[in-house]
């Protein structure tokens, strides 16, 4: 998968994902990442790429010819989505990145300043996309996020499917507690059904507790969980005991 960053600051988002998972992918060829310098693309002198909006106000405004001119520079599909990092966009979550995953390649545009130009939006933009409800001074920070979040679900790049079938939001349940060694720590143990060699019991074992993690945590998933009668029963015994 191909990722094209446009960005005032490129090595922000080179330098930030050349670490870890995404960096081993991307000096393997399973990922590509380029980061395009809107600056390049100015036309003044000074190389300015933001200007005083139109009716007053602080700040100032990204314009839309550097923008442009970035983004037909790529050698891209016609089709190929655009998602502009905004706090006013669609809340990011692992449905939109499992969304995104299923595209050949992917562009992201992130603003600074007060935003960007309106007709810029209009004009390539395909999805706008916020990671929160906060302000930061730039895209960039968002845009790694989105990528990382993206790209890990491409095959090759974790290794193995299995490796995040069942993390936290896949089936819009928070992953179980997670164990390693010792198996005694600060006088606290391991779960002895981890212990136990019973795959089938370490399933339900961990299922169970993904669903009381969820019921405690975030109750807005878990009150879209379609359980099972075993669940639903399972449920209302933990809820019962915990609140009597």
């Amino acid at each position: 998968m191909d990722f094209y960053v446009l960005t005032l600051f490129p090595e922000m988002i080179e330098n930030g994902l050349s670490h870890s998972v995404i960096g081993r992918s991307l000096k393997e060829g399973i990922i590509r990442l380029k980061a395009i310098n809107i600056r390049d693309f100015s036309t003044s002198k000074q190389k300015h790429v933001d200007d005083y909006p139109y009716g007053g106000g602080c700040g100032m405004v990204m314009q839309p010819q550097p923008i442009y001119d970035a983004f037909k520079s790529l050698d891209v599909p016609s089709k190929t989505r655009v998602v502009y990092m905004t706090p006013q966009g669609r809340p990011f979550n692992q449905k939109i990145a499992e969304e995104f995953a299923k595209e050949e390649s992917l562009i992201i545009l992130c603003g600074h300043y007060e935003g960007v130009d309106e007709r810029i939006i209009e004009e390539i933009v395909t999805d706008e996309i916020s990671i929160g409800d906060f302000v930061l001074t730039g895209g960039e920070l968002a845009a790694m996020a989105v990528i990382d979040a993206v790209a890990r679900l491409k095959p090759g790049v974790l290794g193995k499917e299995d490796s995040f079938k069942d993390e936290s939001f896949t089936d819009n349940t928070l992953e179980y507690p997670q164990y390693t060694r010792p198996p005694i720590f600060m006088g606290k143990e391991v779960p002895a059904v981890l212990l136990s060699g019973h795959h089938g019991n370490v399933d339900k074992w961990r299922r169970q507790q993904s669903l009381i993690r969820t019921y405690n945590k975030r109750p807005d998933l878990y009150e879209k969980l379609e359980l099972s009668k075993k669940e639903k029963a399972f449920m209302e015994e933990y809820i019962n005991a915990t609140s009597t």
